[in-house]
C-alpha cells in the first residue's frame, strides 16, 4: 500500500498512522494464530484481525471519501481489505463447526499391580 503526501497531509497522519497500525495488525494476529495455545486462543487471534481488517476499511473509506486516495488506489486496496475479511470470516465459521471433545486415549494397565491408568486428559479437533 503507498499513501502518497503532499503539503497539507501532516493533518491527515494520524488517519494514515491508524491504516497502518490495523492493517499491519491483521498480518500480526493471523501469524500468531498458528502458535495458539488452545482452539479458543485461535479463534481469537482470527476474530481480532478481522476486527482489524474492518477497521482497516474504515479507514480506507475515510481517506477515500475525503480525497485523500484515488478511485484505482482505493478499488485495489479495498478490493484486498474485502478479500481477506472474506477468507477470516470463512476461517473463523469453519473453526465454529468443529467440535472440541476430550480425546480419547486408551487405558494402560501396569501389567503387576493391574492398576489402571487414565489418559483422556488431552484435546482435539473433530475432524
Amino acid at each position: 500500500m503507498f499513501l502518497h503526501f503532499s503539503g497539507n497531509d501532516w493533518k491527515l497522519m494520524a488517519i494514515y498512522k491508524q491504516v497502518l497500525r490495523s492493517g499491519t495488525s491483521v498480518s500480526a494476529n493471523i501469524h500468531e494464530s498458528e502458535f495458539a495455545q488452545s482452539p479458543s486462543d485461535f479463534s481469537s487471534k482470527l476474530h481480532i484481525a478481522l476486527k482489524e481488517a474492518n477497521e482497516t476499511m474504515n479507514w480506507l473509506n475515510l481517506l477515500h471519501d475525503t480525497d485523500c486516495l484515488s478511485d484505482k488506489e482505493f478499488e485495489s486496496m479495498a478490493s484486498d481489505c474485502s478479500e481477506l475479511i472474506a477468507m477470516l470470516v470463512s476461517s473463523i465459521k469453519t473453526v465454529k463447526k468443529k467440535k472440541i471433545k476430550p480425546k480419547e486415549e486408551p487405558r494402560i494397565i501396569n501389567e503387576e499391580s493391574s492398576d489402571a491408568t487414565d489418559n483422556s486428559s488431552f484435546f482435539t479437533l473433530n475432524s
